[in-house]
């Protein structure tokens, strides 16, 4: 499984990292924190650990405890990817640091086996289901996994759905390989995972952004800043499905923390109805899914109605899974990844296409475009998840 790793431009002074978070203004950011700035929810990051004593995170990361095995030096980030993910969703922007979209969410992170670790730091590292196991028996209302495989694996999975039973919104990165091999990517393509795709400044699918009928939603993922490595000493210009994951589980925390007597269905639900899209409602874009999250339009109508509490907003994508090009289930892990059409009508066009309008302002990053538009080319590799099971 491969982390949806971010590219690595030239390091950014921390004066000018504020002024980078584009997405904050496109977002109408003070706008959404005089609804809901995150508090009372907590989010699960799962990734290369969570270093808690950068000045954007301190006193926002809650350890499970170093003694616990899941807890494996989740508080030790090796390479700044989980640390930066954590910073997106809940930084409090001090001392130059980023700013979180959801400042007053808590953060609980874990690490997993990840390629760039000693072996014995690999075989020391918990197992993804289980840590999905032990968050789902916990308070977390949030996970958040900025990552991305080409295998399946059915324990994983089991996990996943028991997560789900327990009242828990999951979202994972769709991937950044759609320019080299697109494939179909876990643990964004399991049922009751949200699979969060990448847009640009201007609203458009990044290039490597990897698509399929798995892709529910989209969120900035494109010149960002992120910590460069784990000496925390500077920001570089980054991207990826990475970070669109993580504002996608901020958006959550804002709503949910709003309207704390919604399930996560309901939550879910809001985030879809109100998605940037011109295409039907019932016909989601292999490339941007239900369209770009904008949470602002929940949080401004205090009687939204989020829909029965209940009823699963994904239902026909968890019931159907993943499509090949010709719309049949695919049955085998190392299958292709659907193609999408090359015809510029409707909605899986590569040709752009306008949101309808918005009486709101916001709407000149919110316009939903079905296109692979041209965008900075993400460099770096993927850090791979060790998929191999040890001994009992």
């Amino acid at each position: 499984m491969a982390i949806a790793a971010t590219g690595l431009a030239q390091p950014a002074s921390a004066a000018d990292i504020h002024s980078q978070q584009w997405y904050l203004s496109a977002m109408k950011a003070d706008e959404l924190w005089e609804r809901s700035t995150g508090e009372g929810v907590k989010v699960a990051v799962i990734d290369t650990g969570v270093n808690p004593d950068t000045s954007s995170l301190k006193g926002q990361v809650i350890p499970v405890g170093s003694s616990e095995v899941l807890g494996y030096k989740a508080t030790e980030d090796f390479n700044g990817h989980g640390t930066t993910m954590a910073e997106l969703i809940a930084g409090t922007g001090v001392d130059g640091g980023l700013k979180g979209l959801a400042p007053d969410a808590k953060i609980v992170p874990y690490r997993v086996a990840m390629q760039g670790q000693s072996e014995t730091e690999q075989q020391k590292a918990p197992d993804l289901a289980k840590v999905i196991r032990a968050v789902a028996d916990s308070d977390v209302k949030i996970i958040n996994m900025s990552f991305t495989a080409s295998i399946d694996d059915v324990e994983d999975l089991e996990a996943v759905k028991y997560a789900h039973s327990k009242g828990k919104l999951m979202f994972a990165g769709t991937g950044n390989d759609a320019e080299e091999k697109n494939f179909i990517g876990y643990p964004a393509a399991y049922p009751y995972v949200v699979g969060v795709a990448a847009s640009d400044e201007s609203g458009k699918v990044a290039k490597f952004s990897e698509y399929g009928n798995y892709v529910d939603l989209a969120a900035p993922g494109l010149d960002m800043p992120g910590w460069c490595d784990a000496t925390f000493s500077s920001y570089c210009d980054q991207g990826g499905t990475s970070a669109a994951t993580a504002l996608a589980s901020a958006s959550a925390a804002l709503i949910w923390s709003a309207h704390p007597d919604w399930t996560a269905s309901q939550v879910l639900a809001s985030l879809i109805d109100t998605a940037g899209r011109d295409w039907a409602r019932d016909d989601p874009s292999v490339y941007l899914g239900y369209g770009l999250i904008r949470p602002r339009q929940v949080l401004k109508n205090a009687d939204f109605n989020p829909g029965a509490a209940n009823i699963d907003p994904l239902a026909r994508e968890n019931a159907t899974g993943v499509l090949d090009e010709s719309g049949d289930p695919v049955t085998s892990s190392t299958a292709p990844s659907p193609q999408p059409s090359k015809d510029t009508s409707g909605s899986q066009a590569q040709q752009p296409v306008a949101s309808e309008a918005d009486t709101s302002d916001d709407t000149t990053l919110w316009v939903a475009l079905g296109s692979v538009a041209a965008v900075l080319v993400i460099g770096g590799g993927a850090f791979a998840v060790i998929r191999s099971r040890r001994g009992a």
